[in-house]
Order: C-alpha cells, then structure tokens, then sequence
C-alpha cells in the first residue's frame, strides 16, 4: 500500500506542478497580449495624432483661401457699387441740368406772354385815354 500512495503522490504532486505552469503560462500570456494592446494604442493615438494635424493644417489653407476669396470679392463689389453710385449720381445731374433748361425756357414764355399782355394792355388804355 506505501507503494500505491507514493505513486498518487507522485501522480498529484506532477498534477500539481503542470497546473502551476500552465497558471504562469497564462499569465505571461495575458502579459504579453496586454503589452501587445498597448502598443497598437499607442501606434493608433500617434497616428490619429498627425491625422488630425493634416486635417488642422488643410482646413486653415482652406480658411485662408476662403477669406482672401471673400475679401476680393466684398473689394470688387465696393468699386462696382462706387461706379453704378457715380453712374447714378451722373444721370441725376444730367436730368436736374434738363429740368432746370426746361424750367427756365417755360419761366421766359411766361415772362414773354405776361410781358405781352401787359404791352397790349397799354396800348388799349392810351387808345382809350386818347
């Protein structure tokens, strides 16, 4: 029987030591693949890190681009608002100097007529008085 109790001691103490090393197999497995995971992260965070100030730099040219853009186009529609005001601002001018013509030849008929009348009037009162 000592025979048959060393051999299970044998056979649990074997059992025993494999169950250890597969536990510390494991372990520097999970060590392994935890070291592994944080190198991928690592190399991820780098990567979305020049992604993004690719994406920071291309958007300010844009933005840069964009605004010169706008300011060409706000300076271009000033000069061309200056010239249709100067435009106007001619035409204006050009119809209050016809008014005013139009005006004062109507003020010197009347002037005339009145003047007329006012000689014919004359005339009629001296033939009168005569």
């Amino acid at each position: 029987m000592k025979t048959k109790f060393s051999l299970m001691m044998v056979i649990a103490a074997a059992l025993l030591a494999l169950t250890a090393f597969s536990y510390g197999q494991v372990g520097t497995d999970v060590k392994d693949a935890a070291k592994d995971t944080g190198h991928a992260t690592k190399k991820a965070a780098v990567k979305t890190g020049h992604a993004t100030e690719k994406a920071a730099d291309k958007t300010e040219d844009t933005t840069e681009t964009v605004a010169k853009k706008t300011g060409h186009a706000t300076k271009t529609a000033a000069v061309k608002t200056g010239e249709a005001t100067e435009k106007a601002a001619d035409k204006t001018g050009d119809a209050t100097a016809t008014a005013a013509k139009k005006t004062g030849h109507g003020v010197k008929k009347g002037a005339k007529a009145v003047g007329h009348g006012v000689k014919k009037g004359a005339e009629k009162t001296e033939d009168i008085a005569k």
